[in-house]
């Protein structure tokens, strides 16, 4: 692995990355933007953070301890750079761990928010997969699948704790049962486009452990042509 250092975006950070394999890509700044930082935060935990952009965008925001969880060792040896380089040790603590063995590391129902970018696509004997292994693990459910990630953030967050959660529109109907499946209840969305008069490519979610059900709301679109690493978001 060649690593490189590059600017995160307009945070005033650097993050590590292997041009070769493995980037951060523009659906987890919009994650972390959407993330409603309220004073009363005090734990946040990011699943699948690859080489950590959530928690280091989120640091600039608050002043909570954030912890990652990356399962692949060598995009975890990233994130750890990466938080170092930006002296942010103190704040964020990068786990080399699967979302199955958050309980060794964090309390249950110690988090007031989980944040995840995770793969998007199923995993069965028939998938086209990335011969590359860290891609394809990034791409796809090999590893972990979102009901695992739905059941662990319900373990892990405080009652009336908040789950927010990027992912493809297309498992919107799926994502959406899992959540009132572990008594989650979506209280806002957020759709991802490319361009005016296209259909939607992501979504944005946020979820609210044991909400009450009834009060959604549907924020306005964001079109990723503004941005000017959109590319980016198709590589997944």
């Amino acid at each position: 692995m060649t690593s490189v250092l590059n600017d995160l975006f307009d945070y005033g950070l650097k993050i590590y990355q292997d041009n070769e394999k493995f980037k951060f890509s523009l659906d987890s700044i919009l994650l972390a933007e959407f993330v409603d930082i309220k004073p009363s935060i005090s734990n946040i935990v990011d699943f699948c953070t690859g080489n950590a952009p959530v928690p280091m965008i989120l640091s600039t925001k608050t002043d909570a301890k954030i912890y990652g969880f990356e399962i692949q060792d060598s995009i975890y040896k990233l994130a750890k750079c990466s938080v170092m380089e930006n002296c942010l040790d103190n704040q964020i603590s990068i786990y080399n761990a699967s979302i199955s063995e958050v309980l060794e590391y964090l309390l249950p129902e110690s988090m007031d928010v989980v944040t995840c970018n995770p793969p998007y696509f199923k995993y069965d004997k028939s998938s086209l997969v990335n011969m590359d292994q860290e891609k394809a693990i990034a791409r796809h459910e090999i590893t972990t699948s979102l009901e695992d990630i739905i059941v662990k953030s319900k373990y892990v967050l405080k009652n009336k704790g908040k789950l927010y959660m990027v992912h493809r529109c297309d498992r919107l109907e799926e994502i959406m049962e899992c959540l009132r499946k572990y008594n989650f209840a979506v209280k806002k969305m957020q759709f991802i486009y490319a361009g005016n008069n296209r259909d939607a490519i992501m979504v944005l979610i946020k979820a609210t452990k044991n909400g009450n059900v009834g009060s959604l709301k549907i924020a306005p679109g964001i079109d990723v042509l503004k941005y000017k690493s959109y590319k980016n978001i198709f590589e997944r």
